[in-house]
């Protein structure tokens, strides 16, 4: 009895995680999308000023140094003065510079473009491109934080969608074809259980196979290969260099269930949870990235957003503890609140044990609530709107006839965190329009 929550509003989840001991924090912000590029704002902190300050002292000691021994240190032009330099060279060579500096001074992040929308009648999904392989091959994986393996569908499985529902090129995984691929056999350390939640086996082949099934009953099973993961690294606000690193990932051989459909067929799943073999993990292990990613859903108009992997900063952050020794993204939320009024719900019911509590997946597509809180959610809000609307059962779910927009009845509700953070839905961020004037909780 989880509360699932994967908003429709533009969020942006920025989760912090510490390998150590597994604690961490979740930022919410509002991200407004205004038509301009993602900036990343770099602040310099006190320890590097003070890093500067040893280079002037050091500096001026060899300085002196070099008054006292009278030594003559012979500099050469980059560039001689009797040949042209074109603009675009300079630029090209004071970039590669200022990669090197930014390299040595913060943690990397790595880009990805995100496609989708939270709509369950257009898409109900989010997802990206991942390219691997060597020559490199590009596959749309959904975002899921709710797991940890990233998988691709391989060559070899026979009942695997062949089309897509969402307008996108499906595409096989072939390790025959990558020279860079490298079967993970039984021996590796990576294919013990203890680094993953996924039941593992080994084949008569000697190769680490993988099975397991998600929450909707859908599952998949294959083998584990390592090969190359081609991203893009930001190195500065505007800065963007083409990187690559060998990770793990999975080749399905066999899918179940929604799996099998095509209707909302991608390559696989890009897994982005808190496990060890999870794509934000083995990266940190690399040292490319800390274990720091930002997932920014656009629920409105055409859907998309945003995924980056590595620390930046924002204004207007504000942070939630993730509950410590937990296998998902778990928070505490302390409370709901319908414009401005707290609901009567006992707060146990929110407490996180071994079978509820509150968990962010980016691959669920509504908002899930426990009775205890559906019921006094659903009677304040039928009480505000009375008598603009008039409540309907649809299909089994409370329902609202609405001759006019959402935003213009319903009230505004707030889903209080611990730590102080506060996240204000908008009615159309957490009504569905079931069908004609229909709108339903989410």
């Amino acid at each position: 009895r989880f509360l699932f929550f994967s908003f429709a509003s533009s969020l942006f989840f920025f989760f912090f995680l510490n390998a150590e001991n597994q604690t961490g924090s979740i930022f919410l912000f509002r991200y407004l999308f205004i038509k301009k590029k993602l900036s990343f704002l770099f602040q310099f902190s006190q320890s590097l000023w003070k890093m500067r300050a040893l280079g002037l002292l050091i500096l001026g000691i060899l300085a002196v140094l070099s008054v006292v021994y009278c030594d003559v240190i012979p500099l050469e032009r980059a560039f001689p003065l009797n040949k042209r330099v074109e603009l675009s060279h300079l630029v090209a060579r004071d970039q590669l510079r200022h990669s090197r500096i930014l390299q040595g001074l913060v943690g990397g992040v790595v880009d990805f473009s995100v496609q989708g929308s939270s709509d369950p009648y257009l898409v109900g999904l989010y997802f990206t491109k991942v390219k691997l392989g060597s020559p490199p091959r590009e596959f749309n994986v959904q975002i899921d934080t709710g797991s940890d393996i990233l998988w691709v569908t391989c060559s070899s499985c026979p009942n695997c969608p062949q089309s897509s529902g969402l307008g996108i090129q499906l595409s096989l995984f072939d390790t025959a074809s990558s020279s860079s691929a490298r079967l993970v056999s039984c021996s590796d350390p990576m294919c013990s259980s203890e680094f993953q939640t996924t039941a593992t086996q080994c084949s008569q082949s000697n190769q680490c196979s993988y099975s397991f099934q998600y929450g909707d009953g859908s599952g998949t099973s294959g083998y584990y290969v390592s090969d190359m993961l081609y991203f893009d690294a930001v190195l500065g606000q505007s800065l963007i260099a083409n990187s690559s690193a060998v990770i793990m990932f999975g080749c399905s051989t066999y899918q179940s269930g929604d799996l099998t459909k095509t209707d909302k067929a991608v390559d696989g799943i890009f897994g982005f949870g808190r496990g060890d073999l999870s794509v934000i993990s083995q990266l940190s292990s690399h040292g490319i990235t800390p274990r720091v990613f930002s997932h920014c859903l656009r629920g409105d108009g055409s859907g998309g957003g945003i995924m980056v992997l590595g620390e930046i900063m924002e204004p207007g952050i504000v942070y939630s503890p993730l509950v410590p020794s937990q296998p998902h993204y778990n928070l505490v939320l302390q409370s709901i609140a319908v414009n401005g009024q707290f609901l009567a719900i006992d707060p146990s019911v929110f407490a996180t044990s071994n079978n509820r509590g509150t968990i962010v997946d980016s691959g669920t597509t509504l908002a899930y609530l426990v009775q205890e809180a559906y019921d006094p959610f659903v009677s304040t809000i039928t009480a505000t709107v009375s008598p603009s609307v008039t409540p309907t059962i649809y299909k089994g779910n409370q329902c609202y006839l609405v001759p006019t927009s959402v935003n213009e009845i319903f009230p505004p509700v707030s889903l209080n965190f611990a730590g102080g953070a506060s996240m204000t839905l908008k009615p159309e961020e957490y009504l569905i329009h079931s069908g004609f004037y229909v709108s339903c909780p989410t």
